[in-house]
């Protein structure tokens, strides 16, 4: 059995745990830049709100219905997430963190009563850090996947665990809400009269494997009950890690440009580092805002080559500036640039240039101080010269809340 454990309304979830008065009102936290919606309560989706709406289509709307507006507090909802997966361990020692507000449990060996189990699972996360969940059990990860999307239906506990009851869910979810079926696969299914997870499992296995591969017919097992899908509970390293971000304001300025890929490039490689690896190419991409009315949009990319694959911020951020500077255009006004390594390999098996080698012990060094210094002092404690230190490329959050477990100039005092 397993159990597919949700956070609800994450993002909105993490700001009411520090404001009760959020309790019962309508919530919405935007995205980068305040840009859109990417969260919203209940109350909230009341009112019509949408999911990715640009937030100032809605400021009427918002305004009337005095909806709290919150921007992305991502070192927040990052600590929050931690401490709720942390606690999921109390509960099995096999967990698969699927996602920053979502994980699998395997309950193998779980003698209890699932669904009390479940409750129990519930009630001590909401105690112990204040966060709504729900959770579904079943015997394979598809199934939990549908219990869960009942669950938050219901009292937030939900399990199938007879084939009454796997039957009666199947018939009670639209087929586009099956874990893994897209939004072309749902059009197609829907072509040939499948509606509910019930009509995709009467459908032959011939049809399937044809229309939709194994995974099709791997996907139909799971529905059936037999389980296909492992749990992951080691985290694989990425092939390829990405920092991205749009400026505050459009930019012109090469340097204060250069500040942001720099800081972009010493994330990336902080990233290859916490999953012991080393990355050989760097690309670097900027652009200028596809919506301008004003301006031809314009975007440029390069891919530089390292000597040898590399993890440190020196190496990483010297190579896209490098790359910025063969593809900036002066005189034209930027709106985002980010920084992509690839041919990611393992630290342990660095393939040496013979004739350009780094100095790898002494950065080595630098890193594992740096890293020791930010994480005990705060990000970005200690950085290179070149990130500067201008607030003009940083991200706009105008209603960004404080960060309550992470900052000490956050912490809430009490009279």
């Amino acid at each position: 059995m397993y159990a597919l454990v949700d956070c609800n309304n994450f993002y909105v979830s993490c700001e009411r745990i520090f404001n009760p008065r959020l309790e019962s009102v309508p919530v919405v936290v935007l995205s980068n830049n305040d840009g859109c919606i990417i969260s919203r309560s209940n109350e909230a989706k009341a009112l019509g709100l949408k999911m990715g709406e640009p937030v100032f289509k809605r400021k009427e709307l918002i305004e009337q219905h005095k909806v709290k507006v919150f921007s992305s507090n991502y070192a927040l909802y990052g600590d929050i997430s931690h401490r709720v997966m942390n606690t999921l361990r109390d509960f099995s020692p096999f967990v698969e963190i699927y996602s920053i507000d979502e994980a699998f449990l395997d309950l193998q060996g779980i003698n209890a009563d699932l669904t009390a189990y479940g409750e129990n699972i519930k009630k001590t996360i909401q105690k112990n850090i204040g966060m709504p969940i729900g959770v579904g059990i079943a015997p394979t990860k598809s199934l939990a996947k549908i219990a869960n999307r009942i669950a938050k239906k219901r009292n937030g506990v939900f399990a199938i665990e007879s084939d009454n009851q796997r039957l009666w869910a199947l018939a009670n979810t639209p087929v586009e809400d099956i874990w893994g079926v897209g939004r072309r696969y749902a059009v197609l299914l829907k072509k040939h009269g499948v509606s509910t997870a019930l009509d995709f499992t009467n459908l032959s296995t011939d049809w399937i494997r044809r229309h939709m591969t194994v995974q099709g017919h791997r996907l139909k097992e799971e529905l059936q009950g037999k389980s296909c899908i492992d749990l992951e509970t080691v985290m694989q390293p990425k092939k390829n890690i990405a920092t991205t971000r749009a400026f505050g304001k459009k930019l012109s300025d090469i340097e204060q440009i250069k500040e942001s890929v720099s800081s972009h490039a010493t994330s990336c490689a902080a990233k290859l580092r916490r999953q012991k690896s080393v990355a050989r190419f760097v690309t670097v991409f900027i652009h200028t805002d596809p919506f301008s009315e004003t301006q031809k949009y314009v975007s440029r990319s390069i891919t530089v080559t390292l000597p040898e694959a590399s993890n440190s911020d020196f190496v990483l951020a010297k190579a896209a500036i490098a790359g910025l500077h063969k593809i900036f255009i002066p005189n034209l006004l930027y709106k985002k640039a980010g920084v992509i390594v690839s041919e990611i390999g393992p630290e342990s098996a660095i393939q040496r240039n013979l004739f350009e080698s780094y100095d790898t012990e002494r950065l080595n060094s630098v890193s594992q101080v740096t890293d020791y210094l930010n994480a005990r002092y705060g990000k970005s404690t200690v950085k290179l010269a070149v990130q500067g230190g201008s607030r003009d490329w940083k991200l706009k959050q105008e209603k960004l809340s404080p960060n309550y477990t992470t900052r000490w100039e956050d912490l809430m005092e009490v009279f």
